[in-house]
């Protein structure tokens, strides 16, 4: 949208409204325009009179900017739209979420809609419901075409907001229901022996503290020293490190905030967690002074890094992991299931479902239990011995009988006899 301000200046006795702006390009341009008003006695009206002129000027010259852009976006192709809507809003979404919209656009959209093309103007409901029903027979989840219907929906909502789409036909378009995750996990023992089988591993303490405290993958590699206090045995969960892909190039993110607001928090330390990372901080001062100038200061605030002082990568993380598993002969499990298994773990103590969603961080109870419901056996086990003593079937009936039928006289006769 083109902003243009006013003001007044005289030439030849007569006030001039003085129109500045940026054109469509950026570059400054000025206009002046008559008031007709002679200046002695006239300020006030000519004011009034040059706001006007600016107002009309304004819409006049944005009527035409939207024109223009109709005009050049009539012929292009939804998936065209698409990689220029990204690229527009990437300054106001994280650049995670710049990734990871990027690559759902760059992979299967781009390939469906290069081989089915669509202008933007032309899209109809219909030709969305076709594109989720190829990502089904594909072997997409509901929860995937949930994602790929979300980034569909924000674009043809910026073209509507911007006038070149009459309406949002992806409101037309029923979205697919969400499943229920169920996450795979380690019980009790399967953590013990994942424990003592990772033992002296690069990760042990990695793996301990994500299933200490159902951690993340980018919380864990996020930890700094700043987030433990050794004399109140805390840790504050309040810092994250992620891969993106920015203009091609994978890189590691960094922030001082997590996933929201209900994940940063601050949990007791560990005693067992607590001597570990004293050991490690021993270990990283000798490196220190091993490598020498060698040593990498660009991360030296972080817990988990190298010898050499080089962070810890996500994509290390779970690969490693992986190895590890299959070294030991361990059932598998993805990295991020160690959070899960925390969660199972905890609900088997007992611990009620909303303590878990604080320990886990989730942004509102729904989610751990929409989550975690089907494995709160305790809850369960209450209420099956809750109802097995409400509705007995073990109660002597013969009592209730003779009790419901004493005074019948026929009874009373029966048992003479």
């Amino acid at each position: 949208m083109i902003v243009v301000t006013v003001s007044l200046q005289e030439k030849n006795g007569i006030y001039q409204a003085v129109l500045n702006y940026k054109d469509n390009e950026g570059k400054r341009k000025q206009k002046w325009v008559s008031t007709k008003l002679k200046i002695r006695g006239n300020k006030k009206i000519a004011l009034a009179k040059a706001e006007e002129i600016r107002v009309n000027f304004e819409n006049e010259l944005n009527s035409k900017t939207l024109e223009i852009k109709k005009s050049q976006t009539t012929d292009i192709l939804f998936i065209d739209f698409l990689k220029k809507w990204v690229e527009n809003v990437r300054q106001t979404i994280e650049p995670s979420t710049y990734t990871s919209y990027n690559q759902i656009i760059s992979d299967r959209m781009t390939a469906y809609f290069t081989e089915n093309p669509i202008k933007l103007v032309d899209i109809q409901a219909i030709d969305i419901q076709e594109y989720y029903n190829y990502l089904f027979k594909d072997g997409l989840s509901a929860n995937t075409v949930i994602h790929h219907h979300a980034i569909i929906r924000k674009c043809l909502d910026y073209a509507y907001t911007m006038d070149i789409i009459p309406n949002n036909p992806a409101d037309k378009v029923q979205r697919p229901k969400k499943e229920q995750f169920i996450g795979n996990f380690y019980n009790e023992s399967e953590l013990n022996e994942l424990f003592e089988k990772s033992k002296d591993d690069p990760m042990e303490l990695i793996i301990l503290v994500t299933a200490y405290y159902g951690l993340r993958r980018s919380e864990v590699l996020g930890l700094k020293w700043d987030a433990f206090n050794f004399e109140r045995k805390t840790i504050t969960i309040k810092h994250t490190v992620v891969i993106v892909t920015l203009d091609g190039k994978r890189q590691l993110y960094q922030k001082d905030r997590t996933k929201n607001k209900s994940s940063y928090r601050t949990l007791p330390l560990v005693d067992e967690v607590a001597t570990k990372l004293l050991e490690l901080k021993e270990k990283q001062d000798y490196f220190k002074k091993a490598f020498g100038k060698s040593y990498s200061k660009e991360y030296q605030d972080y817990v988990f890094v190298k010898p050499d002082g080089v962070l810890v990568r996500p994509d290390y993380i779970s690969q490693h992991f992986k190895i590890l598993l299959e070294k030991n002969n361990l059932k598998h499990i993805r990295f991020h299931d160690l959070r899960h298994s925390c969660a199972s773990l905890l609900l088997a103590k007992g611990i009620p479902m909303k303590s878990i969603q604080e320990w886990l961080g989730h942004s509102n109870f729904l989610t751990t239990a929409n989550i975690y419901a089907h494995l709160d056996s305790n809850s369960k086990q209450l209420s099956a011995q809750t109802l097995a003593s409400a509705l007995s079937v073990n109660k002597d009936i013969k009592k209730e009988i003779e009790e419901s039928d004493s005074s019948n006289p026929l009874i009373e006769q029966l048992a003479i006899c």
